[in-house]
């Protein structure tokens, strides 16, 4: 099987219950290698729990994950090692700087000094970190903090990016910096990123998977949906998304 025909994630009849309350229901489907496709609903739709039954963050009420070809159930620790987790408003170590946090991170992935050193050089230049390289997390604005949490999602190089609001507080410099990584790493990486801008999709994404009330309502090529007005009709048409 050719990379750009293997599946790497695959949710199959993927649900989650709050007691009585659906979070998730019935969802399926499969992205292959070198995709990057927009995850997109509105606010409470399920996206942000459908991210974390797919990263093992969350365990499903039924339904099974498959990341690149592992099962989560049964395989969680493998699958992981698979995965970059880009979570919203994601946990940091405050206490920290970039550079320790990422070593100890690296530390944890398993990574040896050798790998560790490239690939933090690597996050840093990446994602533009060097100016606050040794400065405290919990001083850094919410673009810098951002930005770190990228770093540690490349960290150990995965195959598989499952990114939940990627540009959330960027400015439009850096807005253009990590539109650009994406777009690059779609070339070799399969990547799963939610996001309210529409822009976004119409320039990073060539599918788009639209959840609302727990279900997939649309699942088409980005192309197949016309220019960014088209978009946003077909959103609206479909949810009640709102931009």
């Amino acid at each position: 099987m050719t990379p750009e025909h293997q599946t790497m994630i695959s949710a199959k009849d993927l649900s989650k219950y709050y007691g009585s309350f659906p979070a998730v229901r019935d969802v399926s489907f499969t992205v292959p290698q070198c995709q990057v496709c927009a995850f997109l609903g509105p606010n409470g739709a399920g996206k942000s729990t459908t991210m974390k039954l797919l990263t093992g963050f969350l365990a499903p009420t039924s339904g099974s994950v498959e990341i690149a070809g592992i099962d989560m159930a049964h395989g969680r620790l493998r699958a992981s090692e698979r995965i970059g987790y880009l979570p919203e408003n994601g946990p940091l170590y405050d206490e920290m700087t970039p550079r320790s946090a990422l070593n100890y991170l690296g530390c944890a992935r398993g990574l040896s000094l050798e790998q560790r050193k490239n690939r933090m050089n690597y996050v840093a230049q990446t994602c533009a970190l060097e100016e606050v390289w040794n400065k405290t997390i919990g001083k850094l604005s919410k673009g810098f903090r951002q930005r770190v949490g990228m770093a540690q999602a490349l960290l150990h190089d995965p195959d598989v990016l499952i990114l939940d609001e990627p540009t959330s507080g960027l400015d439009p410099n850096q807005l253009v910096g990590i539109r650009e990584l994406i777009i690059e790493l779609g070339q070799t990486k399969t990547v799963l990123l939610s996001t309210h801008v529409l822009q976004e999709v119409e320039n990073l994404c060539q599918r788009v998977i639209l959840i609302d009330d727990g279900q997939i309502v649309c699942d088409r090529p980005t192309k197949e949906m016309g220019d960014l007005p088209s978009l946003e009709n077909e959103f609206h048409k479909l949810t009640n998304f709102t931009v």
